[in-house]
């Protein structure tokens, strides 16, 4: 086990690591102000998973996220951090993060909750999915070996927030759902110490854990890969119908939600697409339900594509508009008009944002500061 000593950098505001003179930029991307002692180890955790049961038959099914895993003694689920020793399940990845950061809440994206709030994020090694366009894969489609890990317990986690006067964490990054046990207990913690919490995910999660998860939650922003389930077998390596079965669960829960769709070319970018989603969004969670469309960058296994063109993204736009959708969204568009937040009712601007910065904010308490038409978020 080597010990670190995290520092802000002068330059950029990274977190650069110095070690007897050697320097090596980890994947802590910075924000923390004062100086933290941080453990590298690659040290796996003992703690017992929640959600499994041991099968008749020897070894046990997960039962933490649709796969529904069977996995024997000493063997992992897909997701390489939950192992089987002797019939008792283990998260090898509890309270062994492999990157932090202090971001922007604009950032995950979350436009209706805190604006101009920070967040703590954090993530582990591992997921549940193998999206091909996966911009974290360095992390999320690793094992937990393979990372640079460091120690951080729940209340450690809780203190930082505390310490840096940052009222949110985040668990993003990777997928959350893969280090549940983590994730729920820092989550546990922050509300006795007004630390809110928010789940970036993708949200392929079984409903048992989800319902145990949410009263933990303050927002979720799931990540709608496409809505149709050939697209989910084929490029994102899981299913549609558990992912629509969660966000509506997440709706009727209480926990604010927004939806983001990553727009990649000729893969989920038709106009058929972009009205069928909307019209599920319509009927199942609500024409208040923000909903972002992103811009796709050739990443991971998808190097072959463009990015998405700035028309495509304005066509979801205008589409879900007409179709009624109150609060839409485009994303990695830098000063696009459409990053900025509208009120349904008068069409002035409510919240006026250029990338993560928020320039003008007309919201008092959930209510416009020009017609008083209610506002949905957390404001």
């Amino acid at each position: 086990m080597k010990r670190r000593l995290f520092i802000k950098s002068v330059a950029g505001g990274t977190l650069a690591t110095t070690l007897a003179g050697t320097e090596f930029l980890p994947r802590f991307l910075g924000g923390i102000e004062n100086a933290c002692a941080f453990s590298f180890t690659k040290q796996l955790s003992s703690k017992e998973a929640r959600f499994y049961k041991r099968l008749e038959s020897g070894g046990i099914e997960c039962q933490i996220c649709p796969r529904r895993c069977r996995v024997t003694d000493l063997e992992r689920g897909y997701c390489g951090t939950r192992e089987n020793r002797a019939d008792k399940y283990y998260t090898l990845v509890y309270g062994f993060p492999c990157s932090a950061n202090i971001d922007p809440i604009e950032k995950k994206p979350l436009f209706h909750f805190l604006p101009g709030a920070r967040a703590f994020s954090l993530a582990t090694a591992g997921c549940n999915v193998n999206c091909k366009f996966c911009q974290n894969w360095e992390i999320s489609q690793m094992r937990p070996e393979q990372t640079d890990n460091f120690e951080l317990s729940p209340q450690a986690a809780i203190d930082i927030c505390i310490r840096e006067r940052v009222p949110v964490i985040a668990y993003t990054y990777s997928e959350p759902v893969i280090f549940y046990e983590f994730m729920y207990d820092i989550a546990e913690l922050g509300q006795k110490s007004g630390i809110k919490s928010v789940m970036i995910t993708g949200g392929y999660i079984e409903p048992e854990p989800l319902k145990a998860l949410l009263p933990q939650l303050d927002a979720v922003k799931v990540d709608l890969k496409a809505i149709r389930e050939d697209y989910y077998r084929n490029i994102v390596g899981g299913q549609l119908k558990p992912v629509l079965d969660a966000i509506i669960q997440i709706k009727n829960s209480g926990a604010w939600l927004e939806i983001v769709y990553l727009v990649v070319p000729t893969l989920n970018d038709s106009e058929a697409e972009f009205r069928d989603l909307a019209h599920w969004i319509k009927n199942y969670i609500g024409i208040e339900t923000p909903v972002h469309f992103s811009r796709f960058h050739p990443l991971y296994l998808l190097k072959n594509l463009p990015p998405t063109p700035q028309t495509t993204l304005e066509r979801a736009y205008e589409i879900c508009r007409a179709e009624g959708l109150e609060y839409v969204y485009l994303g990695n568009l830098p000063g696009h008009r459409a990053e900025s937040t509208y009120c349904p009712k008068c069409g002035k601007i409510l919240i006026e944002r250029r990338g993560y910065q928020i320039l003008q904010k007309n919201i008092e308490r959930n209510l416009c500061r020009f017609c008083r038409k209610v506002v949905p978020g957390i404001f």
